[in-house]
């Protein structure tokens, strides 16, 4: 790792030295960054910032031209969202990828459909499983919704979040990458947002909450990461900073 430090022990993701550029633009220089297990970390930044370009590269969306990715110490080339989710991280974004004409139980299990039997990858959904296990992931998150029948479509912008960091938590994510969460819901929708991710700390999984606001990022997460111009211009726990100190860095 060209002597830079290994990552400490509790770090589910470290990345080092990572460098991105996009047709001659140098849109990371040289980001390091440790995410201890179980912490819940607040990335902001301008668009341009840089911090996008950080989640594409955890998600596999986009890969490094330089640097190195380690997900419990552990170099890894995540080249896919798949690949991504089988290291155990998940990506929820603003649109996230439910469908809003299929159901909540469709949705939840989206890709890893459970199947009564199959051949040659061809079978016949277990939708009874999906039901079920949809009903108990729903309410492991306390989100309240009328059946695992209902379409996505039919849900407003804090119960589709619910559902996606549902099914995140069901199928036992380590880490969760919230891509800006709480934008254009109610006051009430994302105060169960914030509360969703204040709730991933005590189930061990580690969150990376990306927002523009900063009210949002200070009420859920435990530390802020500033990004500006590719590159962290701060790094500190919530308890030893202050909105107005990051908008001065920014």
């Amino acid at each position: 790792m060209d002597g830079t430090l290994p990552p400490p022990a509790d770090a589910i993701i470290a990345v080092r030295n990572l460098h991105k550029w996009y047709s001659g633009v140098h849109a990371l220089k040289g980001v390091s960054l440790d995410i201890p297990r179980g912490q819940a970390l607040g990335l902001v930044g301008d668009n341009g910032a840089g911090k996008s370009t950080l989640i594409s590269i955890l998600s596999g969306l986009h890969q490094p031209d330089e640097g190195e990715v380690l997900v419990e110490g552990r170099p890894v080339s995540i080249r896919s969202p798949r690949a991504a989710m089988e290291l155990g991280i998940e990506t929820i974004y603003q649109y996230n990828s439910m469908v809003p004409t299929m159901s909540i139980a469709r949705n939840l299990f989206i890709g890893r459909e459970p199947l009564k039997w199959s051949f040659g990858g061809i079978g016949w959904l277990d939708e009874r499983r999906m039901r079920a296990e949809s009903v108990r992931a729903i309410a492991d998150v306390d989100l309240h919704l009328r059946s695992p029948d209902a379409l996505v479509g039919e849900l407003s912008g804090g119960q589709r979040q619910g559902v996606a960091i549902a099914r995140a938590m069901h199928f036992k994510s380590k880490v969760m990458i919230l891509d800006e969460p709480t934008n254009h819901l109610s006051v009430k929708e994302t105060e169960k947002v914030i509360g969703f991710v204040r709730g991933l700390r005590d189930q061990g999984i580690t969150a990376i909450f990306i927002s523009h606001n900063m009210h949002h990022v200070f009420a859920c997460c435990d530390r802020i990461v500033a990004m500006a111009l590719g590159q962290v211009v701060l790094d500190r726990p919530v308890s030893r900073t202050s909105i107005e100190e990051v908008h001065a860095v920014l």
